[in-house]
Order: structure tokens, then C-alpha cells, then sequence
């Protein structure tokens, strides 16, 4: 009998018990946070997961599979000029619009096929720090300054983040450099056009299903109409998505037809977009595992779940513990978690130093969905939160959240996530600081 590995059950159980035994049910606040982790919890499964999460994965495997190591480093690796590689980066999130969890499929395969940690990082923030929609709707909503705040901040902070990050790293990043000089030109199996195509199809994709209504009474305008005709544009990029699967994949054209009709008839039959997508998720990944011809499309779908293996699992305890300490606010929904909100407010007013850190360090911990932040803060700010400590959250909480950190750390591991999120909170901290000084 191994004794130590006997004593470490024994601890667990004790340990298990001990908080079984001793759970504050006649605690409101304690009931409340269990409510609010069910909430969020719930709210994720049902408006995130398959609308957000799912294509994302798809997305992730086109990199890992369609574009290859040589396309990667090319514009993110060592043979990239850094100049390109870092303007690529820092500005990919205004053709994304994706959360701190939607962009980890797509860092991690950026990551996996050589590019370097700097553009890589940079990607990883500005993924959803510079979304265009959450931009627009910050500078609508909580000033044009604050936009114009955030849009600039976005940027530097992607480019100095990730410059930081491959300068603290310098000696891997050279061994890496020093690899990739040696590695072979390697000629792309399909015109990179076509790849693109397929690319920027699902994330065309991905953007519209995701839209965001715009601000309560605001009826007009072209954000209304995108937001209103949303599925139906979605529909259509997914005509485009066919075309791609039948004469760039080489799949079978009667397996997409048959997909795609299905698809729109659930989409006719249900008032829920969540069951054509997911019929059309499950009927995208039949017909490619089954392809006899391309072995490229079966890999997609299986580096498509592998992705999905690894971050699933971790995403969702980052958002059950999430809900738990910092409460779930969603739409119209705000319940407190174990920490109060009144505790939140009262320590973010004003302009100080404290103010601003703590603003950067609970916004990088919670975990927000694209485009929630701006109502979040508008509440905040109208119960007294400063200007500085908001910008300051702006910058620190869309491109991070628990949930988020525990995928990175099984990326690059604890050290360079510790690192990277303290540049986070460092900048976010020191920028608050100084556009609270201004726009107070």
C-alpha cells in the first residue's frame, strides 16, 4: 500500500467533508453567490457556448490545419517583418469580435504553428480589446473620449504588451528565430486565396451571429439594420460557406446540400437560432470526418474537438468560480456574488492610484461577454466609479478573465501567464491614472 498516496485521499475526504459540514446555507450573501454561479453558469451554456465557442474551434482548426507552419511564420514568425507582424496583430480585433475566451482557440493555434510570442500576445489582447462594435458603443454611450480612450489604449497595448513579452523572453524567442531561419520553404497544398476564403467565411460568420443590439431606442441606423437582418446575413455567409466546402474542400456536394437544407429548414421550424447552428455545427462535422478524398478535412474537425478538449473543461470552471466570487451581470441580470458590488463601487471612485489598480485587477478577473462591458461600467460609473478606474477596467477586462488565464496557463504556462497578466493590469492601471487626470 502506497501510505502517501492513502494519506492524500484521506486529507481530500476530510477536507470535503469539512466544507460539507460547515456550508453557510443560512447565509444570503452565500445563497445569492450560488444563484448568481447557476445564473452565469446557464447564461454562458445557452448564449455563448454554441453561438460564440463552437465556430471559434472551427476557426482555430483552419489555422491549425489549412494554413500552414510556413503561412504562420511568415506573417507572425521570425522571417515576418516586426513591423507587419505586430500591425497584423494588434489590429485583428476589428475583424474578429470575440470575448477573452472566444480568442484562445485562435491563440493557441497561432501559438502551436510557430509564431512568435510578441505578435502572438499582441493577438491575444487586442483579439477583444479593439472589437469595433464594443468601440462604437463605448464612445456612444460613455463618450466619444472614452472611444477614442479605448481605440488608441487597445493598440499600444497590444503592440508594448507583446514588444514586453518577447523582450523578457528574448533568449527562447531567439532559439526559436534561429529554428525558423532553417525551415524549409514549404508550398501551400491550395492557393492562399482560397484558404482566406474559407478563414474569413466562418469568421464572417462568427461576427454576425454574434451581434449585439444596439442601445435601448435606437431604432435607426445601419448597426439597427445589421442587428435586425443579422440571421438572415449569417444565412447568406453560410451559402458562402457551402461554396467553399464543395469546390475548395472538395466535399461532396449532395452531403452539403443536404446539410444546408437542413439547416434552413430547422431554421424555419424553430424560433431558437441555437438549433439550426447546432444542426449545422453537427452536420459540418459529419461530412467531414466521413470525406474519404481529403484527409485535410478530416484532421480539421478532429483539431477542431481537440481544441475543444483543452479548453472547454477549463473555461468552465473559470466561470463557475467566476459567477461564485463576483456575481453574474448579464442583459438586464445583476446578482452579487460573494464579494458585493457595493464593496466594488465604493473602492473605484475617484482618481487615485488604489482606484485604478483595483478597477484593472477585478475587470481582469471577471469574466465579460462581447460587448457587455459598456453596460456594466455605465451602471458603475452612474453609482460614482471614476472616469480613470473605468477606462482602466475597459483596458484590463475585455482581453482577460479567470477563465481565460487558466486556457493561457495550459498554453505557455504559469510564469509567462503571471507575466503577461501583470502587464495587463501595470498599463491598465497606469493609463487610468492618466486619463482621469485629463477628463475628470
Amino acid at each position: 500500500m502506497d501510505t502517501k498516496k492513502e494519506f492524500k485521499i484521506l486529507l481530500w475526504i476530510t477536507a470535503v467533508f469539512i466544507a460539507a459540514f460547515y456550508l453557510p446555507l443560512e447565509s444570503e450573501r452565500f445563497t445569492t453567490a450560488i444563484t448568481a454561479t447557476l445564473d452565469l453558469t446557464r447564461w454562458y451554456a445557452r448564449e455563448h457556448v454554441v453561438l460564440c465557442l463552437l465556430p471559434a474551434f472551427f476557426i482555430a482548426g483552419v489555422i491549425s490545419v489549412f494554413v500552414s507552419q510556413g503561412a504562420v511564420m511568415k506573417y507572425f514568425g521570425a522571417k515576418a517583418k516586426k513591423w507587419a507582424a505586430y500591425t497584423v496583430a494588434a489590429v485583428s480585433g476589428t475583424i474578429l469580435a470575440v470575448c477573452s475566451c472566444t480568442i484562445l482557440p485562435l491563440f493557441s493555434s497561432i501559438h502551436k504553428r510557430g509564431a512568435g510570442l510578441g505578435p502572438a500576445i499582441a493577438f491575444l489582447y487586442s483579439g477583444p480589446a479593439i472589437n469595433i462594435l464594443a468601440i462604437i458603443l463605448t464612445a456612444r454611450i460613455l463618450g466619444f473620449e472614452m472611444g477614442v480612450a479605448r481605440t488608441i489604449g487597445a493598440v499600444v497595448f497590444a503592440i508594448v504588451i507583446g514588444s514586453a513579452m518577447s523582450l523578457i523572453y528574448r533568449k527562447e524567442e531567439k532559439a526559436k528565430r534561429d529554428e525558423q531561419m532553417n525551415f524549409p520553404e514549404i508550398p501551400e497544398k491550395r492557393p492562399m486565396w482560397q484558404t482566406a476564403f474559407h478563414f474569413f467565411t466562418l469568421v464572417l460568420i462568427l461576427v454576425f451571429a454574434n451581434w449585439g443590439k444596439p442601445a435601448s431606442g435606437d431604432t435607426a441606423g445601419v448597426w439597427h439594420w445589421l442587428w435586425f437582418y443579422k440571421w438572415y446575413i449569417t444565412g447568406f455567409f453560410g451559402l458562402f460557406l457551402a461554396w467553399s466546402l464543395i469546390f475548395i474542400l472538395k466535399i461532396d456536394w449532395w452531403k452539403v446540400m443536404a446539410v444546408a437544407a437542413t439547416v434552413a429548414l430547422t431554421g424555419f421550424a424553430f424560433a431558437s437560432p441555437l438549433v439550426p447552428m447546432i444542426v449545422g455545427i453537427t452536420g459540418l462535422s459529419l461530412i467531414t470526418l466521413t470525406d474519404k478524398k481529403e484527409e485535410d478535412n478530416v484532421e480539421w474537425t478532429r483539431s477542431t474537438w481537440d481544441f475543444a478538449k483543452q479548453i472547454m473543461p477549463l473555461l468552465a470552471i473559470g466561470v463557475v468560480t467566476a459567477g461564485f466570487l463576483l456575481g453574474s451581470t448579464h442583459d438586464d441580470t445583476s446578482i452579487a456574488g460573494v464579494i458585493p458590488n457595493e464593496w466594488i463601487t465604493a473602492l473605484v471612485g475617484g482618481n487615485s492610484f488604489f482606484s485604478n489598480f483595483f478597477a484593472s485587477f477585478i475587470g481582469a478577473f471577471m469574466y465579460f461577454a462581447t460587448l457587455t462591458e459598456v453596460p456594466i461600467l455605465q451602471g458603475l460609473m452612474a453609482a460614482g466609479m471614476g472616469k480613470g478606474p473605468a477606462l482602466a477596467l475597459l483596458l484590463a477586462g475585455p482581453s482577460l478573465s479567470l477563465p481565460n488565464m487558466l486556457v493561457i496557463r495550459g498554453i505557455m504556462g504559469t510564469q509567462k501567464t503571471f507575466v503577461y497578466v501583470a502587464l495587463v493590469i501595470v498599463m491598465a492601471t497606469i493609463s487610468g491614472l492618466i486619463y482621469g487626470a485629463f477628463f475628470a
